[in-house]
């Protein structure tokens, strides 16, 4: 048999299987996740496929304001600012596209893209205009679902919008980037947490949500953080990490090791946690 009859045999045999894994319609979603995870432990397909499963069907669930940059944390640029007040923020930024603003959050004139930047570098920055280069701007409810917010980027093309509450006020702003994290980038293998636990003990350590309330997790650990400052677990790790850190990142406080397994551009969602001191009984 030619490499292009095996290729073509491999094509029916893939076909074949998905009918055949697709021919039982389950009765929930409970019961589609457990033929997913059947199917994936089966090699019908591998782990990364069955997260984009588990992506999808999360994200079918949310709405903008779920997702959203806050007003508060959104990286602008004011419409009568020189170029020499808002150019080396926006070269700090993680970001590609900012809100052009008039008087504030609730005025904004279109969006700015980096790459429109480029121009400085042959044109003085006094004769640099950066209403020249504003973009149309695109607006959408808190209440819009995330698939649709997706379609509609695909749609018009467009890749960042401007999101507003139902008083017609901007709540944040929403990317293209932030929904394909959703899909792409939730962990759903060993270390998946069911949606009503907070606290997963496996050999030797836990996976800790960190949405999980500092008083459920003190009163778990026998710990004493504060939470004067910080509702959430998640929130005392962001402040020793002092940045947004990435999967895998670990980092030590008040007797524990806390390392990322899921993460975004803005939050931290799950965490394996270690002991690194004795418990204190």
């Amino acid at each position: 048999m030619s490499d292009l009859e095996a290729r073509d045999e491999n094509r029916k045999n893939w076909r074949t299987r998905i009918g055949e894994f697709l021919g039982t319609e389950p009765a929930d979603r409970t019961q589609l996740l457990g033929m997913l995870q059947d199917a994936s432990q089966r090699n019908l397909f591998g782990a990364d496929v069955l997260n984009l499963f588990h992506g999808a069907l999360a994200a079918a669930d949310m709405r903008t304001r779920d997702i959203m940059i806050p007003r508060s944390q959104v990286v602008t640029v004011r419409a009568d600012a020189r170029a020499d007040e808002y150019v080396p923020e926006l070269l700090e930024a993680t970001h590609s596209r900012f809100p052009v603003i008039g008087e504030d959050m609730d005025d904004i004139h279109g969006i700015l893209h980096a790459k429109d930047m480029l121009r400085l570098l042959v044109v003085d920055r006094d004769e640099f205009d950066i209403k020249d280069y504003i973009r149309p701007l695109v607006v959408v409810p808190e209440s819009k679902r995330l698939l649709d917010l997706l379609q509609d980027f695909r749609d018009t093309r467009n890749h960042m919008a401007v999101v507003i509450d139902e008083y017609g006020d901007t709540a944040g702003v929403v990317t293209i980037e932030d929904v394909l994290e959703q899909i792409v980038g939730d962990i759903e293998d060993e270390y998946d947490v069911d949606d009503d636990t907070l606290i997963k003990e496996l050999d030797g350590s836990w996976v800790v949500k960190a949405i999980t309330p500092i008083n459920d997790f003190n009163a778990h650990f026998r710990a004493n953080f504060s939470d004067d400052e910080f509702d959430t677990i998640g929130g005392i790790v962001l402040k020793q990490f002092g940045y947004v850190p990435k999967r895998d990142d670990a980092v030590e406080v008040g007797g524990f090791r806390f390392r990322v397994l899921n993460a975004d551009s803005r939050r931290v969602r799950l965490l394996d946690l270690t002991r690194v001191t004795p418990e204190t009984v």
